[in-house]
């Protein structure tokens, strides 16, 4: 006889599911990413992802280090720190609660990247 486990409250799915960019936020930043590479500012990208943030990484050249990181905080402190942007010693330059704002209101042709 089999036996058989009554599961309630399973939340499994919702937690993993919110580890990574949604789909209107991913296609925020592509499209971002398209108009600056056909501008000739960022040439790769890639993804990065840890227990408190996930981000998506901007190169200038094949280097080591991304001299650019648009990221997602899944453990936010305040409401306005849910994303933000890094330049490439950590430090961040801007930072809000909603992405298309971030991206919209960020200048992106005076954000000089550093050599």
């Amino acid at each position: 006889m089999k036996k058989f486990h009554l599961i309630v409250n399973n939340n499994f799915k919702e937690k993993n599911k919110s580890k990574f960019f949604i789909k209107t936020e991913l296609q925020c930043i592509l499209n971002l990413y398209a108009k600056m590479v056909s501008n000739g500012s960022w040439k790769d990208y890639s993804f990065s992802s840890g227990n408190k943030e996930v981000s998506f990484n901007v190169y200038q050249r094949a280097s080591e280090r991304p001299v650019l990181k648009i990221a997602k905080n899944l453990k936010p402190n305040y409401f306005n720190e849910k994303f933000f942007i890094k330049d490439k010693d950590g430090n961040v330059i801007k930072k809000s609660q909603n992405l298309d704002q971030l991206i919209n209101k960020t200048s992106w042709n005076k954000l000089r990247l550093i050599k």
